[in-house]
């Protein structure tokens, strides 16, 4: 029996110290032998506002040292399941969106090539463009759990086709996802033209704004989404900036009257069950954030995927 990688525990190495990776887990180079990899796209070229997602996946890891491998309200013990590290981050081109979009193509195509499942810290949302054609190349067109303020489903930007506001345009438009295994929860804001909402719901994806989640539990909400979603290959996707920025200020883009942390957990504890092949956080920008409280809230919503995925055993 294979030994599993366990996360260094806070009496081995004080949480202070070490060298920073996802939950003090091993970095290895590559996804070989891993049933889930945890990886850093740090990319904010795609950015239209506040840059500076580029160093969320290391302010990510250096938060996540507080995170414990167990996860008490669920009792998920995904470390007693899955073999999991840290394979590092992805080398993007700084300069180049053409270029990077491949590059991070590519380094997906590897980490599927292993059977691994991928978490991504990002980086803006732009990375889920080329991470969902590679997801697509291995699962035919997956379903979608989507959180952000934004559809992210502009047709271009200053004139460009990919960009952080284009990534579920392009990937519908290229059948990467199926629209009606679809749903994007938290949308809300200003907008241009009520375009910027119902061409999803052209498209068949249930959209939920954020209006319609206030003062409320969503484990309903989410009931509803595993009956929509079904049998097949499911995919999250959680821009930090679908919560309220009273919880999450270090973002690019923040939109007042957000989801809540304990929404966002429901949503994340709401996917087990469903066919999650990977997931990923975005759009976190420490350097808009005083406390380090936004990379926390990312690191965790990245471990609570983690204990969704197929496979983890739950202690009872």
């Amino acid at each position: 029996m294979k030994k599993l990688n366990q996360p260094i525990g806070g009496n081995d190495m004080p949480r202070f110290g070490g060298i920073a990776t996802m939950m003090r887990l091993p970095h290895v180079p590559n996804a070989k032998d891993l049933d889930v990899a945890f990886v850093g796209v740090p990319f904010d070229i795609g950015t239209s506002n506040r840059s500076g997602a580029r160093f969320g996946p290391r302010q990510i890891r250096s938060e996540s040292c507080l995170i414990r491998p167990y996860n008490m309200a669920t009792r998920a013990a995904p470390f007693d399941s899955l073999q999991v590290a840290d394979i590092g981050d992805v080398a993007i081109n700084t300069f180049n969106i053409d270029k990077s979009m491949a590059i991070i193509e590519s380094a997906y195509d590897d980490i599927l090539a292993q059977n691994c499942k991928p978490l991504t810290m990002g980086g803006d949302h732009t990375i889920a463009l080329p991470i969902l054609r590679s997801i697509a190349r291995k699962y035919g067109p997956v379903g979608i759990v989507h959180v952000d303020a934004h559809a992210d489903i502009n047709d271009t930007m200053f004139g460009e086709r990919i960009a952080h506001g284009t990534p579920f345009r392009r990937a519908i438009e290229e059948k990467l996802v199926d629209p009606k295994r679809m749903v994007q929860i938290g949308l809300r804001a200003t907008g241009y033209a009520a375009d910027d909402f119902d061409w999803p719901r052209e498209q068949g994806v249930r959209v939920v704004p954020a209006e319609d989640c206030w003062y409320k539990s969503l484990k309903p909400l989410m009931s509803e989404v595993r009956e929509q979603l079904g049998v097949g290959p499911v995919y999250i996707t959680f821009d930090i900036d679908g919560l309220d920025p009273a919880y999450a200020a270090g973002t690019g883009t923040p939109e007042i009257g957000g989801l809540t942390i304990h929404q966002g957990l429901e949503i994340i504890r709401g996917c087990r069950g469903l066919e999650v092949v990977g997931g990923d956080l975005v759009e976190v920008a420490p350097a808009y954030d005083t406390t380090g409280n936004t990379a926390l809230t990312a690191a965790n919503l990245l471990f609570e995927m983690l204990c969704v995925f197929p496979g983890v055993k739950y202690r009872v």
